[in-house]
């Protein structure tokens, strides 16, 4: 595997960069390691790359200077195998075809957003468009009731139902592509209105020029080899309603005012040629283990995670082209590595803390799945997870966004450390984001272990959603998520690393193990 020496982790220090706002050792400690981790050396942290073995290095690195005990496969390795696809945009071709013949063209990469992560693209694809509404199938609301899919392509538009949980939304538009298929779609495109558009979509065509990954061993994937799965500009949008009797318009606009939106099939098909090509790639998980200090409960473990990856070096924007990552997700690193000195340092908890910074997040929450599917302990003794990514800590803590506080016995936990640290709990307010599904806990949550995840919390039309706002807009998943960002208040990160630590010596400590509510989605049946 990787093997270097503290070296690395110097060469990296050296680097220099701009320095964020942190008064406290420990403030200025967690800068220093993102600086560490997201500087220009590491690249962006693409699986497979240089830079991303250079930070598992540097990772490392911390986790003996700890004290932490190797606990993956190899080492403090758990080594993972994907393969590479990459959609070759002009090579591609499609098209909307009427029923007279008609032909509008759809240009692969800038229209037309094929997905080139989750399993092998089919290399062609012709077939009906069906509109479903907001492609949701669940008890009372099932937009899949009376539609024959079989061989056509399942169109769907962002949002939902305000009466739906925001919970429930997730977890079912987390299934989507599995219960389409079973019904016998052999695709699905999305749309998103002009309303609900977050990332420009001339940076969701950057974006979309990189690679895609999907896990070697087939038995791991949740998606079928060769679905179908695109996004379309929403600029571009109205063409596919073209002759149906209705108009995206007037979709966007139910879907903008959480109604309800009917389905109807569209008078389109598509037909695409997808050229690709593949490539194996090895990136390892990182484990760590302190051990507990009670011998009836030290064989259970609860599991801190983080994402370690980014997108690496892509197209440039104002000439800058390393996607550096900084706080998606070096700050979530950074804090599982403070998060560890102080539970090192202070008393033993009871139950093994593992220490889990997985690679391919970007590429589909692929690391935490393995991870989750094949851990390094057995399964049945991981009572819980605590993930972080991207907590974005851009104002003073005061409010927590605690995802998954709902959905088992930890969020009584969170919200009774919360009490006694002079903070609050915030409920998602955007639940359309589909945020609790989107990051690397949902690996965990889909093998029956409860989790939570941590972030900022703010307010819908408050001055923090116009910070997060513009921060989501301007700097994610784009080049200036950089060490010279300007905002960001590392005392305040050490605040959001202090509630969540108290919340897992709360959970190592206890003798119950958490437990899903009844009410939860998410609980296994």
């Amino acid at each position: 595997m990787i093997l270097r020496s503290l070296a690395i982790s110097a060469l990296l220090l050296s680097t220099p960069v701009f320095a964020a706002e942190a008064n406290t050792p420990r403030g200025k400690a967690w800068w220093a390691d993102i600086e560490a981790i997201a500087g220009d050396a590491t690249e962006g942290r693409l699986p497979g790359s240089k830079g991303y073995d250079l930070a598992a290095t540097y990772v490392i690195d911390r986790f003996k200077a700890l004290g932490l005990a190797p606990a993956g496969t190899d080492g403090f390795y758990q080594p993972v195998r994907f393969e590479e696809q990459r959609v070759d945009h002009a090579a591609s071709r499609g098209a909307l075809i009427g029923a007279d013949g008609s032909r509008t063209p759809l240009a692969i990469g800038s229209d037309l957003l094929i997905s080139p992560g989750n399993a092998p693209r089919a290399a062609t694809i012709d077939a009906p468009l069906v509109f479903i509404g907001y492609g949701l199938k669940l008890p009372g609301h099932d937009d899949l009731a009376g539609v024959d899919l079989k061989g056509k392509i399942a169109v769907v538009i962002s949002g939902g139902p305000a009466d739906l949980p925001g919970p429930m939304k997730a977890a079912n538009r987390s299934a989507r592509n599995g219960f389409l298929r079973d019904a016998g779609a052999v695709g699905v495109i999305s749309l998103v209105t002009p309303a609900q558009v977050e990332i420009p979509w001339a940076r969701r065509m950057l974006l979309a020029s990189q690679s895609g990954m999907y896990l070697a061993d087939a038995a791991l994937r949740d998606t079928p080899d060769g679905f179908f799965i695109a996004s379309v500009d929403p600029a571009r949008s109205e063409a596919l309603f073209a002759a149906s009797g209705h108009s995206f318009a007037e979709m966007a606009a139910l879907a903008d005012a959480s109604q309800p939106v009917p389905g109807f099939a569209l008078a389109r098909r598509l037909q695409a040629d997808v050229a690709a090509t593949r490539q194996p790639v090895l990136s390892p998980n990182l484990v760590a283990r302190l051990d507990g200090s009670d011998p009836g409960l030290r064989s259970e473990y609860v599991v801190m995670s983080a994402h370690l990856d980014h997108i690496g070096v892509g197209k440039p924007i104002n000439g800058d082209p390393i996607y550096n990552g900084a706080m998606d997700d070096a700050s979530g690193v950074a804090s599982v590595l403070d998060i560890a000195a102080q539970l090192k340092a202070g008393p033993r908890p009871k139950r093994s803390m593992l220490f889990v910074i997985v690679t391919a997040e970007e590429k589909g929450l692929l690391g935490s799945h393995y991870f989750a599917q094949r851990p390094t302990v057995p399964k049945a003794a991981i009572v819980a997870n605590l993930n972080f990514d991207m907590p974005l800590p851009l104002w003073p803590l005061k409010l927590v966004l605690v995802q998954g506080d709902g959905e088992s016995t930890l969020g009584a936990v969170a919200r009774k450390v919360a009490g006694t640290q002079g903070l609050a709990l915030t409920p998602d307010p955007l639940p359309d984001r589909n945020s609790f599904v989107r990051t690397d806990q949902f690996s965990f949550v889909k093998a029956g272990i409860p989790a939570l995840a941590f972030k900022f919390g703010f307010v819908k039309g408050s001055p923090e959603f116009a910070i997060e706002h513009d921060w989501r807009a301007n700097r994610y998943h784009a080049p200036d998520d950089d060490l010279a960002q300007p905002g960001v208040l590392a005392d305040e990160a050490i605040k959001l690393d202090d509630f969540v630590t108290a919340i897992a010596r709360d959970v190592a400590d206890t003798p119950t193990r958490p437990a899903w509510l009844a009410t939860s989605v998410f609980r296994p049946q």
